[in-house]
């Protein structure tokens, strides 16, 4: 029998609350989610550019709709028994009351977490006031803490993948996100272990997510779990390696006529295996 929700929400919050990190790998369809699954994750994450890419747009737009993501989110939580997170983006709205509803919408989806985040959406002003990013967040605990079941609300701090490099502003709304009962922190972009230390030393013993899968090769699972990191997630990197693979060989048939790529290639077989059969 399949774990009810509430199982899985209790499963995916004893990993917040044991002391080892672990890594929540972000899939973008049924398939990635029964692999990832299959080689022994203990939960996942959607991801916002995965999907996106996956139906032709670009990502951070607002160009995905609520209904599309949170669809997608029900895709994958019936492709798997672990537990599911949510990449809910900036909650499809400015104000609390729509985020407030996202949180309960996911929650009937059938995820047990999702992320907040401070970013608008609005090129000319991509981060919202510290004060009404925080009455957002309060709207999603309110929301999380009304559920039947522990879901795991995380508060993000977009400063870094906006070009605005402020670590202080960036810890001082963690810190706020924290007070107002955001479970965990995320501050995705930091750019380096240093950065990855203050946040941790901050908000402790909340946990934080530290986005890996980047350019930093210093950002290992060892190193991070080091400085007090509890999750570590991927955002759109399996997307993009699998699209990097898909890329470099549809040029070398474009390009050269060949198809070495075959050769590197996993066996159908090994795919298949992973895959729900009758």
């Amino acid at each position: 029998m399949s774990p009810t929700q509430a199982e899985r929400a209790r499963a995916f919050r004893a990993l917040h609350d044991a002391p080892k990190t672990f890594v929540l790998p972000n899939p973008w369809d049924a398939g990635t989610t029964r692999i990832l699954a299959g080689l022994g994750f203990k939960a996942v994450a959607t991801t916002s550019a995965g999907l996106a890419f996956s139906l032709g747009r670009r990502d951070g737009q607002g160009l995905v709709s609520r209904d599309e993501a949170l669809a997608h989110a029900r895709t994958i939580v019936g492709a798997t028994e672990l537990p599911v997170s949510a990449d809910l983006e900036n909650g499809f709205g400015a104000e609390p009351d729509v985020v407030a509803e996202t949180i309960r919408r996911a929650a009937a989806a059938g995820v047990v977490g999702a992320s907040i985040e401070d970013a608008s959406g609005d090129p000319k002003r991509p981060i919202y006031e510290a004060g009404h990013a925080l009455e957002r967040i309060h709207a999603a605990v309110a929301a999380a803490r009304a559920l039947p079941f522990p879901f795991v609300l995380v508060a993000r701090a977009e400063n870094f993948l906006h070009g605005r490099s402020d670590l202080d502003d960036t810890i001082a709304r963690l810190r706020a996100f924290s007070a107002a009962g955001a479970d965990v922190l995320y501050a995705p972009g930091l750019p380096d272990l240093d950065a990855v230390r203050a946040v941790c030393e901050a908000v402790a013993p909340k946990p934080v997510n530290v986005l890996a899968g980047g350019r930093n090769p210093a950002f290992t699972v060892a190193n991070l779990a080091g400085l007090g990191v509890r999750r570590i997630s991927l955002g759109s990197a399996l997307a993009r390696a699998a699209y990097g693979a898909f890329v470099g060989a549809a040029r070398e048939i474009a390009e050269q006529g060949t198809f070495a790529f075959g050769a590197r290639a996993l066996p159908f077989a090994e795919i298949d295996d992973w895959m729900e059969g009758t």
